[in-house]
């Protein structure tokens, strides 16, 4: 699958003539495709573009700078919105087995933190926390650069590097506001230190995409781990959770989304006090439910093709139940996909950091996330009908994403086409320009 050149990338009702580059840039948000991820600051430098909360509450990049157009060349080549593909070739060895749907795998179980204080605190069974303690206290690393709640927007997360297992388990736990990892790798690579990076999977769609780029991300980036995703909740629908939940948006101090148990309560807190919800109330009863922006209503890999390893929920049929939750102690399927993910795992179960309880299949994997099967076989549709709507199409690789729609019965594959056309005339994949929320951002 592959888009249409960059520069041509305008909305129908632009001025005619040639884009500028901040027009070319602002196409990326205005036509929903932003994941937030923050790699563009870091691309063009803080002082041209800065990744704020903008007036519809999204972390956007804003230009606050001289932006030219081989800069937003470059931001295209590396941006998750504009491009995401596989696992790179060098990495997929003889021994990779390919699965249609779940892509390329050296091995997959389920397991669990064998430290029962991680695998409570963390979203499934803390086997990602377990891994970042594990990388830095076996020396393996110097730095885990990952995402921890942000400390100036309780809703949000925001980036952070933990050198020691106090500040992995500052971070322990789902993000699923407006997340910015990316903004300062740049500065992280400049350090010269060898680290590992945890993200969502279009975080580490983007850090491949640099990596391309840039040597660094090779020689420094040891490994590359994350959630299974299934998108991350829009700042107007948390908004309208806590209005449920009687809260204020304004009076909180602080949102848990899960963990503490599998999937654990939705915990909001106040200076007067706290409130607990359960996971499905935050959610909803089923997928239908899902409130998610259109990035990820589009996503091509919200499983981590990218990742070493990526880890996930293990739920039969993708969603926790009332009454099944609330003594799950936690267990991840996770899907190691590069020699160096299998040498991590097989490791940390060696030295005590992970229990691995058995091996599972790309069958399981598919009971566990039947979502994500769903998405992955529509996405190429629903590309068709983000091109026949003159909309940008990112350039995918090595995501067999036209194989999967062919799977499909060609009236399945014609009504998701339909869909997508749908929903962008009526503007649900559409942002407005971002505007800094706060008129200091462009003197800052």
């Amino acid at each position: 699958m592959t888009g249409r050149p960059p520069r041509d990338e305008t909305e129908a009702d632009r001025p005619i003539g040639p884009p500028t580059p901040v027009d070319r840039l602002y196409a990326i948000v205005e036509q929903g495709l932003c994941t937030g991820c923050g790699i563009c600051q870091s691309v063009a430098g803080p002082e041209v573009v800065r990744v704020h909360k903008v007036a519809n509450g999204y972390e956007r990049p804003v230009v606050v700078g001289d932006l030219d157009h081989s800069t937003v060349d470059r931001i295209y080549e590396v941006c998750p919105g504009t491009r995401i593909e596989g696992l790179p070739d060098r990495l997929v060895e003889g021994s990779t087995h390919i699965d249609p749907v779940w892509g390329p795998w050296r091995r997959i179980v389920r397991a669990w933190a064998a430290d029962p204080v991680v695998r409570h605190e963390g979203s499934t069974g803390g086997v990602l926390t377990a891994l970042a303690i594990y990388l830095l206290e076996s020396g393996r690393v110097d730095l885990v650069l990952h995402a921890r709640p942000s400390t100036t927007e309780p809703t949000f997360g925001e980036r952070h590097m933990s050198f020691t297992r106090a500040d992995v388990m500052a971070g322990v736990g789902a993000r699923y506001g407006p997340t910015a990892p990316l903004v300062d790798v740049g500065e992280v690579l400049e350090m010269g230190l060898p680290f590992a990076f945890i993200g969502k999977p279009c975080d580490v769609a983007a850090l491949r995409n640099l990596g391309r780029h840039d040597p660094r991300v090779d020689q420094l980036v040891r490994y590359m781990l994350t959630p299974v995703c299934g998108g991350y909740m829009p700042p107007a629908a948390t908004t309208a959770f806590l209005g449920r939940m009687g809260v204020d948006p304004s009076e909180v101090t602080g949102l848990r989304y899960r963990g503490r148990g599998c999937p654990g309560p939705t915990r909001i807190e106040t200076a007067d006090g706290s409130t607990e919800a359960h996971y499905l109330d935050f959610w909803g009863e089923d997928e239908s439910m899902w409130m998610l922006p259109w990035r990820c209503k589009v996503c091509p890999d919200g499983i981590g093709e990218a990742a070493d390893l990526a880890a996930a929920d293990t739920w039969p049929g993708g969603s926790p139940t009332r009454e099944e939750s609330a003594d799950d102690p936690g267990t991840n399927a996770v899907v190691v996909r590069t020699a160096a993910g299998l040498e991590l795992l097989e490791a940390a179960e060696r030295d005590g950091a992970l229990v691995v309880e058995r091996d599972a299949t790309p069958e399981e994997m598919s009971d566990y996330q039947p979502h994500q099967v769903r998405k992955k076989q529509a996405v190429a549709s629903r590309y068709l009908g983000m091109l026949d709507e003159g909309r940008i199409v990112p350039v995918t690789a090595r995501l067999r994403l036209d194989e999967l729609a062919a799977a499909m019965p060609a009236e399945e594959q014609a009504r998701q086409r339909e869909g997508t056309r749908v929903r962008i005339g009526q503007g649900k994949a559409t942002e407005p320009r971002p505007e800094a929320a706060r008129p200091e951002v462009q003197g800052e």
